[in-house]
């Protein structure tokens, strides 16, 4: 019988190391950090200036977008848990303001990380799904042949020698960190440093009226012209209510078509110095939009 006691403490030791080994092992890596002592989030109790700060919305506007955006009164994220749509909205609201940490804002929202994570997630992609189109698609009513001469009119009383001119494509260099793998992937050898890319058509209103990326910072503005698809369509949506072709501007790094235009190079002849000048600084209302984003968000 003390034969068996002993194989039984033995045993029993035996699996308590096991555990113990295991218990390191898969130890949560998050922060141990007390989110449950927090004041539950209530956007009522906070001002205008609060909420412009944190969300880079006022309130009455946040309500609004949740209606625009189809948000739900109750979100249920992959993991079943559930949180209400406003706070859900302001949850990824404040995760796109200005970078920060997930505990960052644990004092906020009272939550912990990992449901921090899911929700920014969950309504990053509830709005791209729903909403993403809207920067791909050139077919919708504020693009109209009626509203595009509108467009060119602007552009052309603002001092532009185009005449069928109604928007500015560019694109723009995001730096990124070091990647330890594939580096060339991601280095720009004209800026000199890794980074993602973005292409952006910008209509004279001010709006984008395409987005396309992010693509591999080593790729030329003409790459991403060309996986863009958006010549495609613009030959058939860029045109006036005559069925006249109507055409963007760009910089000497994109090719020239009867719907793209870009400055002259080579041997200029007299006029056509002004002509790039008048055009550039049209074309730097692109840069202007890329400025407001980095800005605000």
């Amino acid at each position: 019988m003390a034969n068996l006691h002993r194989t039984v403490d033995n045993l029993a030791l035996c699996y308590s190391l096991e555990f113990m080994l295991l218990s390191e092992i898969n130890r949560p890596t998050n922060a141990d950090l007390e989110w449950w002592k927090y004041d539950k989030f209530k956007l009522e109790t906070l001002n205008n200036d609060e909420c412009n700060a944190y969300f880079r919305f006022f309130k009455e506007d946040i309500h609004h977008l949740k209606d625009v955006f189809h948000i739900p009164d109750q979100v249920k994220c992959r993991n079943n848990s559930k949180i209400e749509g406003i706070e859900a909205f302001c949850i990824m609201l404040q995760q796109y303001a200005y970078p920060c940490r997930y505990i960052d804002v644990i004092k906020t929202f009272a939550r912990p990380v990992p449901q921090l994570c899911l929700i920014t997630g969950q309504m990053t992609n509830h709005i791209y799904n729903m909403f993403g189109r809207l920067l791909t698609d050139l077919d919708q009513p504020w693009l109209s042949p009626v509203n595009l001469e509108k467009y060119t009119q602007a552009v052309f009383e603002k001092g532009a020698p185009l005449i069928n001119c109604w928007g500015f494509i560019d694109g723009t260099v995001r730096p990124v960190c070091r990647p330890q793998e594939n580096q060339q992937v991601l280095f720009d050898g004209h800026k000199r440093l890794h980074s993602i890319k973005f292409q952006s058509l910008v209509a004279a209103n001010g709006m984008i009226a395409n987005m396309h990326g992010p693509i591999e910072g080593r790729r030329h503005d003409s790459f991403m012209l060309r996986e863009s698809g958006l010549l495609d369509q613009l030959e058939q949506m860029s045109v006036d209510t005559n069925n006249e072709i109507m055409c963007i501007y760009g910089d000497p790094a994109y090719p020239i078509r009867p719907q793209l235009q870009a400055p002259f190079k080579g041997n200029l002849s007299p006029i056509e110095p002004d002509y790039n000048m008048a055009m550039s600084e049209m074309h730097v209302s692109v840069e202007w939009l890329f400025a407001d984003i980095l800005n605000f968000f």
